[in-house]
């Protein structure tokens, strides 16, 4: 089931609050970055893609949730478990056109990715720009 199994309940648009308050949407379908793209015209859509086996990803996910208080109002959350949607990580790297990495956050905008990084890089950056 991996460290989020638990996180998502039901569909693929289901939202969760983590422990850590952070409004997360499940990215478990391929569909939805069709989605994601159009919300990304109204308010920023970010992306966070996480390996449930990797002891760095994990780290990075602690402190993300940590660091960053989000406000739905102003952008928007996505959770994407690599290991249980391989296939919809896949679709990212190909429909933005980025290379994938792990933990990899992409931030949207106007249909398009404007910015991403990885690693312990994800915690240094400054997001309120981008919102």
């Amino acid at each position: 089931m991996g460290l989020f199994g638990g996180l998502f309940k039901g569909g693929k648009n289901d939202v969760k609050e983590e422990e850590g308050g952070l409004p997360w949407i499940a990215l478990n379908d391929r569909e939805q970055l069709n989605e994601i793209k159009e919300r990304s015209k109204e308010k920023p859509q970010l992306i966070f893609k996480h390996s449930t086996t990797c002891g760095i990803s994990r780290m990075v996910l602690g402190m993300f949730t940590g660091n960053y208080p989000f406000n739905e109002r102003n952008a928007d959350l996505y959770f994407l478990d690599l290991h249980a949607h391989r296939d919809v990580s896949n679709a990212v790297a190909a429909s933005f056109q980025v290379v994938h990495q792990s933990p990899q956050l992409l931030v949207v905008k106007n249909g398009a990715v404007v910015f991403h990084t990885s690693h312990g890089a994800i915690t240094e950056v400054d997001l309120e720009r981008f919102l």
